[in-house]
């Protein structure tokens, strides 16, 4: 990886959130709680020149947590942002941590926080991007457009049907939510298996359902059926040496990052968690400037680097344009659940090609959010 380009300081001089939300017919389940609709919180920031760009807050939790974190950027951060001179995204992504430590440990709030933060520095990202007339991968460093896919978002209800629907349309690789009990999930499990062959790359994810007594035993069950990867079968909370004792269990490479935030944590993880899979959520911390540091020191020590995603359109296309950069072996996430906050946002991500996806040459993250489309979609549901 290269280090991140010497950009044209500039001067943000309108920061706003948009807030979207999408009912949806068939709730989202994780085996910690269900999404009853689709929210979104995209960050429009111009500078002082006219340049503009596009970011996204993490929000899928709680329910009202859309409309809070519009509210921290308007009231909070906007105020550290409008007229202040920055030399990069990294200065200003430095300096609205810096100075709402304090305040994010008083309100007990670190997470909003910092998702509000992330979303900030990839509007900013966008930005620098669009004014330099680069792709945001190319501004990065990277060398080609195209990223490898997975299908993601598979619920424990006949996921087999959701799966023929996504073969169909070009995915190779998908992830089965996992954590609603042993027998459920394997019989879910042999299903996939038994439809895809054992060619295609399946993956599982528990949403840290499990303690380590329930992982210990249901990873030995779990080996038959070849997985990619087992994602977050321990809350995220839990010592390493929790997951030093499960990775003894078996052989399934362990994946974890989402829940991760903070450079010292990831290093933590980095240097010692068995972890073979990184998922850093750049929405929900670090946007760029605060990831790319970390995902070069995953790759450094032979950790795969594949972006976690569930959200809007703004904040996968920014995921896919940091793993194009990033290059290696890595798979972006892709929720394949009905959403237009997603899908009018992909931008080249709507075509998938035997597993794959190209970006294109566009600047920035290549699309620019129609609002009144947007919420015309959200409107009607999905």
């Amino acid at each position: 990886m290269k280090p991140l380009p010497p950009l044209q300081p500039l001067r943000p001089a309108r920061v706003e959130a948009f807030v979207l939300r999408c009912p949806i017919a068939e709730p989202v389940r994780t085996s910690f709680g269900t999404m009853v609709d689709r929210p979104a919180v995209f960050v429009r920031i111009e500078d002082d020149e006219g340049a503009v760009g596009w970011g996204e807050i993490w929000c899928n939790f709680p329910a009202c947590g859309a409309e809070h974190r519009a509210r921290l950027l308007e009231t909070v951060m906007a105020p550290l942002l409008v007229g202040r001179r920055f030399a990069s995204p990294r200065e200003a992504f430095e300096e609205l941590t810096s100075r709402t430590a304090v305040l994010a440990i008083q309100c007990a709030e670190p997470g909003p926080m910092a998702q509000t933060i992330a979303g900030i520095d990839l509007a900013l990202w966008d930005l620098c991007a669009r004014r330099a007339g680069l792709p945001l991968w190319r501004l990065l460093g990277g060398e080609q457009d195209q990223v490898g896919v997975y299908a993601s978002g598979i619920s424990p209800d006949r996921p087999q049907d959701l799966v023929a629907a996504q073969l169909a349309l070009g995915h190779r690789a998908f992830k089965l939510k996992i954590g609603f009990g042993a027998e459920r999930d394997l019989a879910n499990l042999a299903a996939l298996r038994q439809m895809m062959g054992d060619d295609l790359a399946l993956m599982a994810d528990a949403n840290q359902g499990w303690t380590l007594a329930q992982a210990c035993e249901m990873v030995p069950l779990l080996e038959p059926f070849k997985l990619g990867w087992l994602e977050e079968p321990l809350r995220a909370d839990r010592p390493w040496s929790q997951w030093q004792t499960l990775a003894q269990a078996g052989s399934i490479a362990l994946a974890a990052g989402e829940n991760i935030a903070g450079e010292e944590a990831f290093d933590l993880a980095i240097r010692q968690s068995p972890l073979a899979v990184l998922q850093p959520d750049l929405a929900k911390w670090g946007g760029i400037s605060g990831c790319w540091p970390v995902i070069e020191q995953a790759q450094s020590a032979g950790l795969r680097y594949c972006p976690h995603y569930l959200g809007g359109g703004i904040g996968l296309l920014a995921s896919a344009h940091v793993l194009a950069a990033a290059g290696g072996a890595g798979m972006l996430e892709m929720d394949v659940n009905p959403n237009p906050l997603r899908s009018l946002l992909a931008g080249g991500l709507v075509e998938i090609v035997q597993g794959r996806a190209n970006l294109g040459q566009l600047p920035g993250l290549g699309v620019v959010p129609d609002l009144q489309q947007l919420a015309d979609a959200a409107a009607a549901g999905c």
